[in-house]
């Protein structure tokens, strides 16, 4: 018996990999460079590189869609309840507010509506302060949807404030990440559990294609719904980093908003969408309907709010489409807080463009993050806005974790992206757009205030060769960071 051609077979397993695999990349319309660089990566390292790719590679969540099917027919029974209930009254807007409102509007994010009340939180302690009370003050339900959620003393603090809800008869739901929360287990929930609150972790990673080719896809969001009327949105976790009463002078600053009023109806309608894709069941019927979307009530002076929000199941990038429009309009000032400055070629091209139009474009990032490798590849897009003329400004210690951007008079952006590829494109993501110049200004003088707390980033004479070639390659892994 002749031995087998191992060599030949190698050979041919090998070119219908690349093939294959290659026939399958060409079916997603990414950007040339994208795909050149996977096509090299499946030519030179076929193992390697399909494991990377069944992980990383997507960027749509195609069968999200499939499963909205329920919470679409939910819908289907109480839109005219929502139709119906909306406020009559629409913000008028200055024209420049007016144009960006219209750009979150033909990206399907609806139209600014007015909240009742708007409050911000600097610190993590006054926004879990706030949430405590609101929890207590709940009548009907609460709705939690968290990133982080660790079972440390704030933790396990809130936990118990929702058991206790629970028990009061209120309808406690609580939806966390599997990956931004892995240390969350059964017993921690298990007294809410017993108590009648239902919890569910966010599209959890297990060792099966299927899961393993979705397991790239997270929502990031930190929001909260009370009894439909309060909302509250933004970049404080539930952990005690959070926490200057845990973490004394090492606790981050964030910011976070507190939300009444309509606005909070399509914060309710995300959650219940990321809710139902989870595998939450949920019944709602036209009498209960009102007690999940209170009619929105006349309010003088209203303040207007737009909530954006994006996810992988949405090609147009919403928040992301957003912000370039808002960058692309600014004529006086761009200032930007974020913890991840990993901008993609348009958003790195569009703060360049701002710069030399005269605008003043600003950002301050953390001195020190959360992750080493997001640190490192921050730091090479900061040295290249720097020598374009960006101002950089680097805060802290202790960790700068606030998401926000305020753009001249017209517009300032609170929320959970930060201004990278994963939060624009990978994660889902919620951000409330305020058009009012109260708001506006807080988050200014915020601004202000971090910038007088910060160093200006020093742009290195040069540089170690062995700490850039450690930034280059931290920056090779900045579409998935």
């Amino acid at each position: 018996m002749e031995a087998l051609p191992w060599f030949l077979i190698f050979v041919a397993s090998y070119l219908v990999w690349v093939v294959l695999a290659v026939v399958s990349l060409l079916q997603n319309r990414r950007s040339p460079t994208a795909t050149l660089a996977w096509i090299f990566a499946f030519v030179a390292l076929p193992v390697v590189s399909g494991l990377y790719y069944l992980v990383f590679g997507p960027r749509r969540l195609h069968r999200r869609r499939r499963r909205y099917g329920v919470a679409r027919s939910l819908a289907g029974q109480v839109s005219e309840h929502l139709r119906n209930s909306c406020a009559p009254e629409k913000p008028r807007l200055p024209a420049d507010a007016s144009a960006l409102a219209t750009v979150g509007k033909r990206l399907g994010q609806g139209e600014p509506t007015f909240a009742s009340a708007v409050k911000l939180f600097d610190n993590g302690d006054a926004k879990l302060a706030a949430l405590a009370q609101a929890i207590r003050a709940a009548r009907h339900h609460v709705h939690l949807e968290y990133y982080i959620w660790e079972p440390d003393a704030v933790g396990s603090r809130f936990r118990d404030l929702l058991v206790e809800a629970a028990k009061r008869g209120v309808e406690v739901r609580v939806l966390y990440d599997a990956v931004g929360s892995p240390a969350l287990k059964r017993s921690f929930w298990q007294p809410l559990l017993e108590a009648g609150g239902e919890v569910l972790r966010f599209n959890p990673v297990k060792l099966s294609v299927a899961s393993l080719h979705f397991a790239n896809f997270r929502t990031h969001r930190k929001i909260a719904v009370i009894d439909g009327g309060v909302g509250f949105l933004g970049g404080v976790n539930i952990h005690d980093p959070e926490s200057a009463t845990r973490s004394g002078k090492a606790a981050w600053r964030d910011e976070h908003a507190r939300i009444e009023g309509e606005p909070v109806r399509k914060m309710q309608r995300l959650f219940l969408e990321n809710w139902t894709y989870a595998g939450g069941s949920f019944r709602m019927t036209p009498q209960s309907v009102p007690s999940y979307f209170p009619p929105a009530k006349p309010c003088e002076p209203g303040i207007p709010v737009q909530i954006l929000a994006s996810g992988p199941d949405d090609e147009s990038a919403p928040l992301l489409a957003f912000v370039l429009a808002a960058i692309a309009g600014a004529r006086h000032r761009v200032w930007i807080e974020t913890p991840y400055l990993i901008p993609d070629e348009a958003l790195e091209t569009a703060l360049r463009i701002a710069d030399l139009r005269g605008v003043d474009v600003q950002v301050i990032v953390p001195k020190l993050g959360d992750s080493k490798l997001v640190t490192a590849a921050s730091h090479t897009y900061c040295e290249a806005l720097a020598k374009a003329g960006i101002v950089i400004f680097e805060y802290g210690p202790p960790m700068l974790h606030a998401k926000t951007i305020v753009v001249d008079e017209s517009v300032a952006l609170v929320g959970t992206a930060n201004l990278d590829n994963r939060s624009f494109r990978l994660n889902f993501e919620i951000a409330a757009a305020f058009y009012d110049r109260a708001v506006i200004g807080k988050l200014a003088a915020r601004f202000e205030r971090d910038r007088a707390a910060s160093q200006p980033f020093r742009l290195r004479k040069r540089n170690p060769r062995l700490t850039v070639i450690l930034e280059s390659i931290a920056r090779l892994t900045s579409p998935v960071l």
